[in-house]
């Protein structure tokens, strides 16, 4: 029962959080707020401020972890709210957690969930900069594939039912009308192995971009049905190459193909693994 209970509060939070243009994990705090069982903003602001001061107690930057910014909600009647928020990484929200009101069951729940998390699973960009480019693959990979999964369970709550349909309008999109059986045939893989496993880290960020605010899109704009959602698909794909092209940066389809699939570099780094658990037996 008890593991039932962590894997839920897991799920939910998981299901809350957002990914950057560059790939980093983060939460909206009036997103959190919510899942904490917190009504009033005011309350939990007072929860964060406490949390702000346990950060700095630690000699660690406040600003790193807790970004003030501005966002526009959807109220009654579709009528639109500016308010303020606060951009938390995964430390911050085990913070809040540690300093919420433990007689509530999900800060209960949550305390235990970020404490085991924070480090299993959050990179810092200083330590992502320091990963091998097969390293960012596999970490950026399952950022992808964890994504993804949120994206499709979003999608079906949206009216789709052909979910390749979906996701070549997302394809199309990013990678100027090209869809998953032409990305395939220009890397020269299989179709019938993934292309997700024949990205860069700089072309699978691209593509969680492309996932994680598309889903934010079919959410905040409540899509009913399949032909919205694969419209919004294409054009989130289309906004993403544009923020590519304005900065400078190289199209998708411009970007070398690796030589190794993610999953033929998983099975070498699980192998080296056990080859050194080996020698530590000897």
């Amino acid at each position: 029962m008890a593991n039932d209970l962590v894997n839920k509060t897991e799920k939910d939070f998981e299901s809350i959080k957002h990914v950057d243009e560059n790939g980093t994990e983060f939460w909206y705090a009036r997103e959190l707020m919510i899942m904490l069982e917190y009504s009033k903003w005011g309350n939990f602001k007072n929860v964060i401020t406490k949390a702000k001061d346990a950060c700095k107690g630690s000699d660690i930057a406040q600003e790193e972890h807790f970004a003030d910014v501005g966002r526009v909600l959807k109220v009654g009647n579709n009528a639109e709210m500016e308010v303020d928020d606060i951009k938390l990484t995964r430390y911050a929200c085990y913070l809040i957690a540690q300093n919420g009101d433990s007689r509530k069951k999900a800060i209960a729940l949550a305390q235990t969930y970020f404490a085991v998390q924070t480090r299993k699973q959050e990179l810092t960009r200083q330590e992502y900069e320091q990963l091998s480019e097969d390293e960012k693959r596999l970490y950026t990979r399952k950022n992808v594939k964890d994504k993804n999964k949120y994206l499709f369970d979003t999608a079906k709550l949206a009216g789709v039912k052909n979910y390749g349909k979906f996701n070549n309008y997302g394809y199309r999109g990013l990678y100027n009308g090209e869809t998953a059986k032409d990305i395939a045939n220009r890397k020269g893989i299989s179709e019938k192995e993934d292309i997700l496993d024949y990205m860069s880290s700089t072309e699978l960020a691209a593509n969680l971009f492309r996932i994680t605010q598309t889903d934010e899109v079919l959410k905040n704009k409540n899509i009913d049905n399949e032909d919205d959602a694969c419209k919004t698909h294409h054009n989130v794909g289309q906004a993403v190459r544009q923020t590519i092209k304005r900065i400078g940066g190289t199209m998708p389809e411009d970007l070398p193909t690796p030589s190794k699939s993610a999953k033929q570099i998983e099975k070498e780094k699980n192998k080296q693994l056990k080859e050194n658990d080996k020698k530590k037996l000897k």
